[in-house]
């Protein structure tokens, strides 16, 4: 039986001719991430075993995009031991204030990850990079401690579903409304520990954009990877951002897959979900009458240049509704600056808008955003902070993060109901 894109992978990572699902393998990592809320813990986990440094201090990458610029004492303390950590190990790519990004849309972007890499993240959404052909997943940050030692990590194969791609989006059709079809479609356990591979001719109507906000999700489905073919389009993508080899990889042509979907992108609508579970997505005509507080625009899923485009398209010559707040986040500083040159941010900050520093904060719940139990909410709407992380460790955040319960900002908050649906809609 052939394998999978993501099985050759991990087969020529662990030194094998062939792999199998279910099989337990080690195998050799390209890179590691942590950002400022996981780095600490892997960082101290690392103490306790006998190596005094990294396996390669090229092969770490440091974000610190949560907090940052930190917005209290603790997350200071977090980032000043990530600092200290950089600077004792020589870590090649560390990035603090300035430089730093949403981890997600920064690494792509610096060209530290190409087709056929093995990546391993102390954050679910670590599978974004298989946009470009490359296995990543997320880990705990233990995982994350080990791995930065010994450049290695253990891993269950995966078996795959397929999802066969075919037509083009209409307008306002993106990437997210994809993904949050498929969710919808086969439940936020539907993909559970299998590797999420997207494949046929509707690729070429989906942007690089498009493609990594799909894998991103792919955790959002319990997936363990998602991963597109390599195309000319991400070929381009990685000669523009990275002088690294890459490595392409095409599942064989008798691939066992578990199920096989297909995906008319031509019949999508754009698509938001309800509380509580990423699965409860509406169309935009079974929306209804919703009203906004806040609205953020920005994050590993949706603070990209097309993003920022298609947002200034709509507010252009517009005016923030009465009593909503809109906060725009461009995902790096790269794309913040090329925003400025095209007048995009002119645009939202005429409109109403704030712009922010790059940041995961708002969809944390933690940082640049925060909201409190709405004016107009009652009692009975009303939901604390720590029932939502309760159901989403439950459900699929533990197994990748088991460092959670640890985090200093685990704080009751009371929240509303429509405060809830928007950090899912916005974190996810």
């Amino acid at each position: 039986m052939g394998m999978t894109m993501s099985q050759k992978i991990l087969a020529a990572h662990a030194g094998l001719e062939e792999v199998k699902a279910g099989q337990l393998i080690e195998a050799d990592l390209d890179l590691v991430l942590g950002n400022d809320i996981t780095s600490p813990v892997a960082i101290n986990e690392m103490k306790k075993m006998d190596r005094k440094t990294v396996f390669d201090k090229d092969k770490i990458a440091l974000d610190m995009d949560h907090f940052i610029p930190n917005k209290d004492i603790k997350s200071a303390e977090n980032c000043k031991c990530c600092r200290e950590f950089a600077c004792r190990h020589e870590i090649t790519n560390y990035f603090d204030v300035g430089d730093m990004g949403i981890e997600h849309a920064l690494l792509p972007e610096k060209g530290l990850v190409v087709a056929g890499d093995a990546v391993i993240g102390a954050d679910s959404h670590t599978c974004t990079y298989g946009a470009l052909g490359a296995f990543s997943t997320g880990v705990g940050s233990t995982d994350m401690a080990a791995g930065m030692v010994t450049g290695k990590a253990w891993f269950k194969v995966p078996s795959a579903i397929k999802f066969q791609l075919v037509g083009k989006p209409a307008k306002w059709v993106s990437g997210k409304d994809v993904i949050l079809h498929i969710i919808g479609m086969i439940g936020v356990d539907g993909a559970l520990y299998k590797s999420m591979e997207f494949v046929g001719e509707g690729i070429r109507n989906l942007s690089m954009d498009d493609r990594f906000t799909i894998c991103n999700m792919a955790i959002e489905a319990g997936g363990k990877n998602g991963i597109f073919p390599v195309d000319e389009l991400a070929v381009e993508y990685m000669k523009e951002h990275s002088k690294r080899e890459f490595t392409v990889y095409e599942a064989d042509e008798d691939a066992e897959y578990d199920e096989t979907y297909v995906i008319d992108l031509s019949e999508l609508k754009p698509t938001v979900s309800f509380p509580h579970l990423p699965s409860n997505t509406r169309t935009i005509d079974q929306v209804g009458e919703v009203k906004v507080d806040q609205a953020v625009i920005g994050s590993c899923t949706n603070g990209r240049i097309e993003d920022m485009r298609i947002a200034a398209e709509v507010l252009k010559g517009r005016k923030i509704a009465k009593g909503v707040r809109c906060i725009v986040i461009p995902a790096t500083q790269s794309i913040y600056l090329q925003a400025m040159k095209e007048g995009l941010l002119e645009i939202f900050i005429e409109a109403g808008a704030v712009v922010s520093t790059p940041t995961c904060g708002p969809c944390l719940g933690g940082y640049m955003g925060i909201l409190a139990a709405g004016r107009d909410v009652s009692p009975q709407q009303t939901v604390t902070l720590w029932d939502v992380w309760d159901t989403w460790i439950q459900r699929y955040i533990w197994p990748a993060r088991p460092w959670l319960p640890q985090v200093p900002w685990r704080v009751k908050s009371s929240a509303p109901a429509s405060w809830i649906n928007g950090i899912k809609a916005i974190s996810l």
